[in-house]
């Protein structure tokens, strides 16, 4: 692993632990979708983040309308399902 990234915390669970055969099914959920370009790409996306087989089209066809942007930088927003706390919490990690 390399410093400063985010290890994977529920590969093998959600989502393939093997990365060719994720590769694999995330390329499939594109394949799936059709493309579109709008003319105004959004600046912001809601996503669902459940299991890849249960989210995985929708997901693929919001990150889809970013394709042709040149993206520089993400912010992501989410619930802790694990533990109860007040405020936001940030990772040590610098890459995802």
């Amino acid at each position: 692993m390399r410093p400063n990234v985010r290890a994977a915390a529920v590969a093998g669970m959600f989502y393939p632990e093997d990365p060719a055969v994720l590769r694999k099914m995330v390329d499939g959920f594109f394949d799936q979708i059709r493309s579109c370009a709008p003319e105004h790409p959004p600046k912001a996306l809601i996503v669902p983040h459940a299991g890849y087989m249960y989210s995985g089209v929708v997901a693929a066809a919001a990150y889809a309308l970013l394709k042709p942007e040149a993206i520089k930088r993400v912010v992501m927003v989410g619930p802790s399902h694990r533990l109860f706390f007040r405020g936001l919490a940030a990772p040590e990690s610098l890459t995802w």
